[in-house]
């Protein structure tokens, strides 16, 4: 049995895009490559008039139907998969994979599951704190300067796309869970986790991260995070029990 990746599972998101013109080389660019759905969150200008010179033809249509957030956690609310786009790599923002290799990925990961590729401002690219809502991070390789226009990144990535999406045997990928899910999950285990003393509440994000980091190894299903969550309820009973014996005790 073969498969195609489900190009319609796929969305593009711009974070903060700043040129009203490079929106609508994107929204070409989708085009050319048959990816339909485009999401901004915060653009610096969306002027529509100077979006549309670059959207020329039936890139038009993309831009009717592209949906516009204030708040990266709700654009990002019912995408199972996502993966951010950077430049710059280092020990915060490893680069786990390449447009070639993340393109053969969604073959199967696009069967049961919508995914958003999360490019960011022209200027600075994906903060760390945004990279955070990442599965996976992707680079595109240069040979030397690394820095490539936010069209012609897009491009990039959706033309290795629309080639993966030739015939293909794929593998089983369930439904993961989407964003609204694992936030709530990671809300959940930084809570517990301070409770317990395991992060400094000085800066829990920072040591989050890492926990981020582990468990989107392997991206995880909607009851695998139901059961995570049901063991941070446990510990949250357990810390309550503890509490309340120490306060008897303290009475007597």
């Amino acid at each position: 049995m073969t498969a195609k990746i489900k190009l319609d599972h796929i969305a593009i998101v711009l974070a903060q895009p700043q040129i009203p013109e490079n929106i609508g080389a994107v929204a070409r660019a989708m085009n050319n490559m048959g990816l339909s759905r485009l999401v901004l969150v915060k653009p610096k200008n969306p002027d529509l008039s100077r979006v549309q010179k670059m959207a020329t033809g039936s890139s038009i249509d993309i831009l009717e139907k592209m949906e516009t957030h204030e708040d990266m956690k709700e654009a990002l609310g019912p995408y199972h998969y996502v993966i951010g786009t950077t430049a710059r790599i280092g020990s915060h923002r490893p680069a786990l994979t390449q447009p070639r290799y993340l393109a053969r990925d969604l073959i199967s990961i696009s069967q049961d599951n919508h995914v958003a590729i999360l490019f960011g401002p022209e200027d600075r690219g994906l903060s760390n704190e945004q990279l955070r809502y990442c599965h996976s991070i992707a680079t595109i390789p240069t040979a030397r300067f690394s820095s490539l226009n936010l069209a012609q990144a897009v491009m990039i990535v959706c033309y290795e796309i629309f080639l993966a999406s030739k015939d293909k045997a794929p593998e089983f990928t369930p439904r993961l869970a989407d964003k609204f899910e694992l936030e709530g999950m990671y809300d959940h285990v930084k809570d517990v986790c301070m409770k317990i003393g395991f992060i400094n509440p000085q800066n829990p994000e920072h040591w989050m991260l890492n926990i981020r980091r582990f468990l989107s190894r392997l991206p995880l299903r909607a009851r695998e995070v139901k059961v995570i969550r049901g063991l941070c309820r446990q510990i949250d009973w357990y810390t309550e029990q503890l509490e309340k014996i120490g306060k008897e005790k303290g009475k007597t």
